[in-house]
């Protein structure tokens, strides 16, 4: 995208200047990687991409006013998914828009607890519609929007893929040209940062014991071309050291534009020794401080009072001397902790670096920062990284509406509801899979910015889902459910709901709270069964027939036929 980005900097001299020159790689960054070839030098680069500050979810919206917006206009969202105009506004969201993982996260099979999940290198704000049409497809050429699931609003597009592309997947997603190589740079770096990771799909990528490459050879193929075709432009150097700056880490196939051909193109089998661009800044012999680098930001996000928050702050050398001194100082400190006063210059030296532990414990509701010093060690001088937090109000989190689900087909369906009315971080989605028998199969839980989910779906199965709010890690109470059956008709339950699954020999109760006073009667009006409670998935056998039930609050009786 370097012709299109050129183009908007021809209007905005004073704003880069305002925001300051490309900021030096720092001093012995890359050490790891040079002399390396093939697949050593992958694994380097896996080893230095994965030490980097682990950030929380619902801080994303912290980190992206300073990493995707505009260089003319600070404020506006830079969205390479659509040409809507979006703007940050201050709160914890943008509304119409989702914190989107440009390499799926239903690849790994949706772990929210690991670093992938909020690594600020893969992850983008994004369009709200545009992120739910590329779903979890892999990237590809397109060649007709004119299918099922197509889309096109003139910067993505999702729709059939070209031949020999998509890995066996129905659709693809096609990002605007002026963003192909941007893309193409993230999936290297996730290649390799990730490739240890055990990939549940599969379209773009394998795991690594059937090699080391991690991408397919047709993805390979299309990501080589995209990069060479989009070359590295100001935009992603200024994004990739805004990355550095709240998580620790870069993607080194920016830095590096060639890097990409050592692994996976024409300089397979070369000795990698930086570029003629970017050479080895590391001067012989003289200590210094890899990261964090000076100016670093660790912007903590928000926890609601009563609840604290850690992260990691990665701390790395080069040629130390002696230990580094760690001090914790300025304004709300008593706020935050760190567990150690210094680190053993022989642990900063090492690749790994020192992951120094901070942590907020807010004694009160507000914004809270600090900073933590870095000296000696033989340094020249000291580095300051700045660390900031936000304490709110324990959230309250209303109830919401599950809408029937749409688009119900032989192999996907897609869950709908109602908005949070109040701000959250994501939506929950419970789903739960029976069989012909009505046994529960599998019971996962599902996370999204966005007011509906694509699932997959087999016939003759039975799917029923419920929907929570979250925010600060409190969850709202359980939707009402919505039933799918094996004939992919769609049911919506009234508000505090019971669906029946029948089974042999009775039925399963799925509930979103306890069911109170349940009292089944026979067709002749007489009482068969009362039960005070009935939990969700509770089974309630009774003999073959038709029965009613009742239940508090209930707005009307629920039938039952049992075979």
């Amino acid at each position: 995208m370097k012709q299109f980005y050129n183009r908007l900097l021809a209007v905005a001299v004073v704003a880069l200047v305002a925001l300051g020159a490309h900021a030096a790689i720092p001093a012995g960054y890359y050490k790891s990687l040079y002399g390396k070839s093939g697949q050593a030098l992958k694994d380097a680069i896996h080893e230095l991409a994965i030490q980097h500050t682990k950030l929380g979810y619902n801080s994303l919206w912290h980190h992206f006013p300073a990493t995707d917006h505009y260089p003319d206009n600070v404020t506006k969202v830079w969205d390479m998914y659509s040409d809507k105009d979006y703007y940050f506004n201050g709160t914890n969201s943008v509304s119409g828009m989702n914190k989107e993982h440009s390499f799926p996260k239903s690849w790994w099979g949706g772990d929210d607890d690991v670093l992938a999940y909020t690594d600020l290198n893969h992850l983008y704000p994004s369009d709200g519609p545009a992120n739910m049409a590329k779903s979890n497809y892999p990237m590809g050429a397109v060649s007709s929007t004119n299918v099922k699931g197509g889309f096109d609003n003139n910067v993505s597009k999702v729709g059939s893929p070209m031949a020999g592309q998509g890995g066996g997947s129905s659709l693809v997603f096609e990002p605007d040209d002026r963003y192909k190589g941007d893309f193409a740079r993230t999936y290297f770096y996730m290649a390799c940062a990730y490739q240890d990771y055990n990939w549940v799909h599969t379209y773009m990528v394998h795991n690594y014991s059937s090699g080391w490459q991690t991408l397919n050879p047709w993805a390979v193929t299309l990501l080589i071309n995209w990069a060479r075709q989009d070359p590295v432009s100001t935009k992603e150097t200024d994004r990739n050291d805004e990355v550095q700056k709240h998580q620790n880490n870069r993607n080194p196939f920016i830095d590096f534009p060639a890097l990409f051909e050592y692994i996976w193109g024409s300089k397979q089998g070369e000795v990698f020794n930086g570029d003629d661009e970017n050479p080895d800044p590391t001067p012989i012999g003289e200590p210094v401080l890899v990261s964090p680098t000076q100016g670093s930001v660790l912007d903590m996000g928000e926890v609601a009072l009563g609840k604290s928050l850690t992260a990691i702050l990665y701390v790395k050398g080069e040629n130390l001397t002696n230990s580094l001194s760690v001090l914790l100082y300025k304004d709300a400190l008593h706020n935050f902790s760190i567990p150690v006063s210094s680190i053993d210059r022989t642990v900063a030296n090492s690749e790994e670096g020192y992951p120094l532990q901070v942590t907020y414990t807010p004694v009160a509701v507000g914004s809270h920062s600090a900073k933590i010093l870095i000296s000696d060690g033989g340094l020249v001088g000291s580095y300051g990284a700045e660390v900031y937090a936000t304490c709110l109000p324990i959230p309250t989190l209303s109830q919401l509406t599950a809408l029937p689900a749409t688009d119900i087909g032989d192999d996907t369906f897609t869950a709908n509801w109602e908005a949070a009315e109040e701000e959250i971080d994501e939506y929950i989605v419970n789903l739960t899979t029976y069989d012909e028998l009505g046994n529960i199969v599998d019971s996962e839980q599902y996370t999204t910015d966005g007011t509906n989910y694509i699932f997959e779906r087999q016939p003759g199965y039975t799917y029923t889902y419920t929907v929570q709010s979250s925010r600060l890690g409190y969850t709202s109470i359980e939707s009402n459910v919505i039933t799918i059956d094996a004939t992919g008709i769609s049911g919506l339950m009234a508000n505090r709901p019971a669906s029946l699954l029948p089974i042999e020999g009775g039925v399963i109760v799925k509930c979103s709270e306890p069911l109170t006073d349940v009292a089944i009667y026979n067709t002749a009006g007489q009482l068969v069964r009362h039960l005070p409670v009935v939990e969700n998935d509770a089974t309630i056998e009774l003999p073959h027939g038709v029965y009613i039930m009742h239940y508090s609050h209930c707005r009307g009786a629920v039938k039952m036929v049992v075979r």
